[in-house]
């Protein structure tokens, strides 16, 4: 199996896409902040020290994703053409679920810029709840979906997640 991101010494490189054709790419990715259940409350009724937990979750999360070559080496810069990142509560499972969709027309892209949306949107909570809920944590940030380009769709296996909701 050949690493597209290892040279021939075995040195970490950046990939060139310059031959790859432009399509259009999706990625979707989601992941959970879980709390106690009286935080949750609180992050509902936004009645919690920092503010508006679900507004500046989501904010954070499309900023991340307008960064992530930034953040994770070896990633392109890209002009994303969309990202929507919803944040709602999950009362069943005393979380919070945040969920990024990226939209771009490019050469590669999209699934990392999912996932670091996601990854900085749950960074956030967890930085706005720590305060009253030591015992928070993010659980199972993962792809689900990811379209265009050579390799096509692929979706994640709901059975995968045997039942859990995160």
């Amino acid at each position: 199996m050949t690493l597209s991101h290892l040279d021939e010494h075995g040195q970490a490189r950046m990939v060139d896409v310059g031959d790859k054709p432009i399509t259009r790419r999706e990625a979707v990715a989601r992941g959970w902040v879980v709390m106690q259940p009286e935080t949750l409350v609180r992050v509902q009724e936004g009645n919690l020290p920092k503010g508006d937990v679900f507004a500046t979750a989501r904010l954070a999360g499309i900023q991340a994703a307008k960064r992530t070559w930034e953040l994770i080496p070896l990633t392109h810069p890209l002009p994303l053409d969309a990202v929507a990142v919803d944040v709602r509560a999950d009362e069943a499972s005393n979380a919070v679920e945040v969920t990024a969709t990226v939209h771009v027309t490019a050469r590669t892209g999209a699934e990392m810029e999912a996932l670091t949306a996601v990854a900085v949107a749950a960074l956030t909570i967890y930085d706005m709840i720590k305060g009253v809920d030591r015992s928070a944590h993010i659980e199972s940030i993962r792809l689900l979906k990811k379209s265009g380009g050579k390799s096509g769709t692929w979706e994640l296996d709901e059975r995968e997640l045997a039942g859990r909701p995160y």
